[in-house]
């Protein structure tokens, strides 16, 4: 792998993590706001997380098929992340990953 490749590995696998995390914890915010809605009658805090976790999950998704491709990633490791992403939280696992470092 050259510098620059590996440069910009460096770089996807970076902006995964910090997807990753703001994908969690908007997820968990979500969470949040859809019990609030339903038990104090207050659905804008649902307005405003859902379209705020809908593009991060986009994100983590796309970024995650283009560091599988960089890095390389089986197909197990990829079903993984991926799955990752519907647990609640599930972001912070993905962003811990040895093999994104």
């Amino acid at each position: 792998m050259s510098d620059t490749t590996l440069e910009r590995s460096t770089s996807v696998s970076r902006w995964f993590r910090v997807v990753a995390v703001a994908e969690a914890v908007s997820w968990l915010l979500l969470i949040v706001a859809t019990i609030v809605k339903y038990t104090a009658d207050a659905p804008l805090g649902v307005h405003v997380m859902g379209p705020i976790h809908g593009v991060l999950f986009l994100g983590y998704v796309i970024l995650a098929l283009e560091v599988r491709r960089r890095l390389s990633w089986d197909a197990r490791t990829t079903l993984t992340v991926l799955a990752e992403s519907i647990v609640p939280g599930g972001g912070f696992l993905a962003a811990r990953r040895a093999d994104l470092r």
